[in-house]
């Protein structure tokens, strides 16, 4: 596996910018278990108390680009650059929004798949999506030569190698890795930002709001008023590999 020394002779300086899809951040999905405003106000507020302390060096960050550094992935396997409990975020990005909306699908049908018992919902789902830009010395980038070399270390659902890539990737000063998507089926690219100093703008530069609509063999994407097919996607569950 590649040591931090090897992994800093890889590093190159980067700079751009990149999507990222998350749950509607315009309405509140506590708001339905309180009876007024004012009893909203205080759900949150204890809410929030209960909720980890963010990341130093986050604080004067959009919560949206911080958020990611706040919370600890899944107990049981981590996510890709990340183990389960390690207290280091990442925040996971892609070049083109097309990529952004594969790989929030994959992980909502995950988790469906998942739980089984659980119902797809009747209505179609409203996303926030937004850019961000970044800027870092020290990035590695997984489809150069030599790196590449180890694509199918990089591309697999065993979390592990890349897991422990991201690890001496740390101790190298690397601050951002960019590999290839494995969820969308066109050519595409990642960004996993290892740390909270890499971006250029404390907030994003741009938001949209999408509509995600789940069907027992294809998920549907449209932007809100969306005018071209441009803007609408489709992929089917048999595009994804759960293994």
């Amino acid at each position: 596996m590649w040591t931090p020394t090897a992994l800093s002779s890889e590093a190159r300086p980067m700079s751009g910018s990149a999507w990222r899809v998350v749950e509607d951040q315009h309405t509140s999905s506590s708001r339905k278990l309180v009876d007024s405003i004012d009893e909203h106000d205080v759900l949150e507020e204890i809410l929030e108390e209960n909720k980890p302390g963010y990341l130093p060096g986050t604080e004067r960050l959009h919560y949206l680009l911080k958020t990611p550094f706040r919370y600890k992935p899944p107990k049981k396997y981590g996510s890709r650059f990340r183990r389960s409990m390690e207290k280091t975020g990442v925040f996971y990005c892609s070049e083109k929004i097309r990529t952004a909306l594969a790989e929030y699908t994959y992980h909502r049908l995950r988790f469906f798949r998942d739980s089984p018992e659980t119902i797809f919902p009747e209505n179609e789902e409203a996303l926030t999506v937004f850019t961000i830009t970044f800027r870092a010395d020290h990035c590695l980038n997984l489809m150069e030569p030599n790196l590449n070399n180890d694509e199918a270390h990089w591309l697999s659902n065993d979390y592990l190698p890349t897991q422990e890539l991201a690890l001496n990737s740390r101790k190298a000063g690397i601050k951002l890795i960019t590999y290839q998507s494995c969820r969308d089926t066109q050519p595409s690219i990642n960004h996993a930002i290892l740390e909270p100093s890499v971006f250029k703008s404390k907030k994003p530069t741009s938001h949209q709001t999408w509509f995600l609509y789940l069907d027992k063999t294809e998920v549907n994407c449209r932007r809100s008023q969306a005018i071209s097919k441009s803007e609408r996607f489709t992929f089917t569950h048999a595009e994804f590999d759960f293994s």
